[in-house]
């Protein structure tokens, strides 16, 4: 099995590569997906949210209270260490499973872990290669703004509040440059993925 991480900023285009990856015959592993899976009624996490940060972070339906806990941890980094010390296990866990289950299934499986934070998670993941999305600040503040209606400050408030470029860069074994069209995001994942299966 080769295990691939996979990262890149907000509106970088990670999600078009991985979904390229996917069908070529990759198995991509979604930590944002799991991290909402490990705190949904339950499940020990969210019982320990609540044990840690009070009723008013689950909703009326018995579910986390995101704006709620949001509040909380966006204030407070002591607040947002707790939780990560909550739900990183938990979604590590998770991750592991879903890797090993898909080299059972397949022991030449490519397994691309689609994992938007890998620079700023202290990351235990024992990848094979990292594969970074990389678009210009200017480039994915417009997405944002073009596609999923952002308004500007707000745009640039979320590009600013994750790792830097460089950070990113600095991990990365291979570099997918999304700056350009769709065409050629498509023909370096295509070449990636030729690299992977020779």
């Amino acid at each position: 099995m080769h295990l691939i991480g996979l990262t890149g900023g907000i509106a970088s285009g990670k999600s078009t590569i991985a979904r390229r990856l996917a069908e070529h015959g990759a198995v991509v592993v979604d930590a944002d997906r799991i991290a909402r899976e490990v705190v949904e009624p339950g499940t020990p996490a969210l019982t320990q949210i609540a044990e840690t940060f009070g009723p008013g972070v689950i909703a009326a339906d018995g579910s986390l209270n995101r704006p709620a806990l949001g509040a909380i941890v966006f204030a407070d980094e002591d607040a947002r260490l707790k939780l990560n010390a909550i739900t990183h296990p938990a979604v590590l866990a998770t991750s592991t499973e879903r890797f090993r289950a898909a080299g059972e299934a397949d022991p030449d499986a490519v397994v691309v872990y689609d994992v938007p934070l890998l620079v700023e998670s202290a990351n235990e993941y024992p990848f094979d290669l990292v594969v970074v999305a990389h678009a210009s600040a200017a480039t994915r503040i417009r997405r944002l703004m073009e596609l999923r209606g952002t308004d500007e400050e707000e745009a640039r408030r979320r590009v600013g509040s994750q790792a830097t470029d460089e950070e990113r860069l600095a991990v990365a074994d291979v570099v997918i440059d999304t700056d350009g069209t769709l065409e050629q995001t498509i023909a370096q994942t295509d070449a990636l993925w030729d690299r992977l299966r020779a």
